[in-house]
């Protein structure tokens, strides 16, 4: 059988010369060469034979009542070359859902380092003088992911301590790290108010979502209502009256409007029996998002503005006031993978299409160019897929880096393949710790609700995935005696949620097979 390896073949070629001069037969071949690549940080897969379900995951497969071609299934040792202990359609690239985030994720860890951040800046164009700037006040952002409302109330402050509590002139945001087309956030799958529909973008201020809070007063009868971030012009019923009912569809018990970007309407109730709380909702206009959150936020730590919020860049002449800086990308990762957040995987595909393309194969970042587009990110990825990983190991189709589409695809293989080059990475742990642990956190944590997982709740760390027609995992198993696993299970189907046991049964058997 042939050995592919996903290095360069010119690292390669002292190799296979000495195996042509010396006739040696190809088995012990390859395992020189693929200990020479190990020993250079390379990486040496097998093709994954195919390998039949074991017993118990064919049960749970004909429980499902999905056709066998629905499922794609590798289970293999996570370090070194060995054979798949299962291989069912493994060479077939599929939709994974948000399984893809491994990719984007590790593709950042690997080519910005775990300790990279975002950097957003405020400038000014003007004099300041006893606490007025007589000018513009510039804000720019640089892609950071989680820039949420307690961030940016810190940054305003530090704004403020540099003297500058009125601003005389306008508030202007400067998006250009990132050009994007404009997209209907609804045009997934109609449900534009859904906070994983938001779209990215440079200045991503609380991943565009509104957050409602209701704190019932049981004195006064009503539930009072609190809305952040604080939108410039934006309108919110203080409160709504309480009802002694159950607790039951809360939201819909609201009637609830949001289709006016000026005003939130409650014409409904809330159960007491409730208590306290949240509801996320996108934006109904997320272009004005940024522009109505940055105003109102900059009102409400006790600064002035007598212009207008609008869009521009950052002019040379402008001076540095304050860098705000990012959560480290360990952080990121760890938020992306752990939640499944979708415009912050976004985020992070993007800003790897800021990197030159020169600096994709090497070990450093390099310095960020200016703006980064869908495109861009997709070649950059596919660049250091080729890299790292090799041509036998097709590169996954990337639309977004999330998984958020109908599009995206790899192969089984292909995550063997990068679940085996991580653990030999020298930043590997820090994307390793980013992923759920089944039954405890993040994605992964309710997966134990089937009763089916048992050796394999808090022995297994993974990513999860779902859409309308998907369910998947990947990551790793510990088995009997700390044999490490790499998993990988994708169900592609109209009715994909009927096969979610199979994922569980899979993971089991790989925990427990001696």
């Amino acid at each position: 059988m042939p050995v592919f390896l996903p290095v360069s073949m010119f690292a390669l070629l002292p190799v296979l010369k000495a195996w042509n001069r010396s006739g040696v037969r190809p088995t012990a071949a390859i395992r020189r060469a693929c200990a020479l690549a190990a020993a250079a940080a390379a990486l040496c897969v097998l093709p994954a034979r195919a390998q039949p379900l074991p017993p118990s995951v064919q049960a749970a497969v004909s429980r499902s009542g999905l056709p066998a071609d629905a499922f794609t299934v590798l289970v293999a040792p996570a370090r070194g070359s060995g054979a798949p202990l299962v291989s069912v359609r493994a060479s077939e690239p599929v939709n994974p859902a948000s399984v893809i985030k491994m990719v984007t994720t590790y593709a950042a860890v690997d080519l910005l380092g775990p300790d990279f951040r975002w950097r957003t800046g405020f400038y000014a164009d003007g004099p300041v003088a006893d606490g007025v700037l007589r000018g513009n006040l510039y804000i720019q952002g640089g892609g950071d992911p989680k820039w949420v409302m307690e961030r940016i109330v810190e940054a305003l402050a530090a704004v403020q301590a540099q003297g500058v509590a009125v601003v005389r002139g306008d508030l202007v945001l400067d998006q250009g790290a990132f050009a994007l087309p404009r997209v209907d956030p609804g045009a997934f799958d109609g449900e534009y108010l859904r906070p994983y529909n938001a779209t990215p973008e440079a200045l991503l201020v609380n991943f565009k979502s509104l957050v409602l809070g209701l704190v019932p007063d049981a004195q006064a009868g009503v539930a009072r209502v609190t809305f952040e971030p604080p939108l410039a012009g934006v309108q919110v019923d203080a409160t709504v009256p309480l009802t002694r009912g159950p607790c039951a569809d809360w939201r819909s018990g609201l009637q609830a409007r949001f289709d006016d970007p000026n005003r939130v309407q409650l014409s409904g109730s809330y159960p007491l029996r409730c208590g306290e709380r949240s509801w996320p909702v996108a934006y109904v206009a997320p272009e004005q998002f940024a522009p109505r959150a940055l105003e109102g936020l900059w009102r409400s730590v006790g600064g002035m503005l007598t212009g207008e919020v609008r869009l521009g860049a950052v002019p040379a002449h402008a001076r540095l006031l304050h860098e705000a800086w990012s959560l480290p990308l360990s952080d990121i990762v760890t938020d992306v993978n752990h939640f499944s957040n979708n415009v912050m995987a976004q985020q992070v595909f993007l800003t790897l299409g800021r990197l030159p393309p020169a600096s994709v194969g090497g070990s450093g970042a390099g310095p960020l160019v200016t703006p980064a587009t869908p495109g861009g990110a997709r070649e950059r990825l596919a660049q250091w897929w080729h890299a790292r990983l090799g041509a036998r190991w097709p590169a996954p189709v990337l639309v977004n880096g999330s998984g958020l589409s109908r599009d995206e695809r790899i192969t089984a293989e292909s995550l063997l393949a990068l679940l085996r080059h991580a653990l030999q990475h020298p930043d590997g742990a820090a994307w390793l710790q980013s992923l759920p642990v089944a039954g405890v956190n993040g994605t992964a944590a309710r997966m134990g609700e089937r009763g089916i997982l048992k050796q394999a709740l808090g022995n297994a760390r993974i990513k999860t995935g779902s859409l309308r027609d998907v369910v998947s995992v990947a990551g790793y198993v510990s088995g009997p005696g700390g044999q490490q696993r790499a998993v990988v299970v994708i169900v592609n189907h109209p009715e994909a949620t009927r096969g979610r046991a199979v994922l569980d049964a899979v993971l089991e058997w790989a925990a427990t097979r001696p």
